[in-house]
């Protein structure tokens, strides 16, 4: 009878670290925009996103280097508002 060693299958089971998410003052809030644990988060006001804001939309920072960005932006109606610290702001229409 073999012996077999299960540890190198449990580290191929391993998953992916979390992306770094940059260092911002911006005002997120929530865990996620669409869904939980979504890199793109909703916005808060404060002094620079409050020219931004809108009661018909939403304003949502995503990581300027999220793989998808263009997907987001196409799926959620988004249109680009801002760039700060390394991410991109959108207003997302509600509806």
């Amino acid at each position: 009878m073999r012996a077999f060693i299960l540890l190198p299958v449990f580290g191929l089971m391993a998953c992916d670290p979390m992306p770094t998410i940059p260092e911002t003052d911006l005002p997120f809030f929530g865990d996620g925009y669409r869904t939980v644990g979504d890199q793109c988060r909703r916005v808060g006001e404060d002094a620079f996103t409050n020219q931004f804001l809108d009661d018909m939309a939403d304003l949502v920072g995503c990581p300027e280097d999220m793989e998808n960005l263009d997907v987001f932006a196409l799926d959620t109606g988004g249109v680009e508002v801002a760039r700060k610290d390394g991410f991109v702001l959108y207003s997302v229409p509600r509806g």
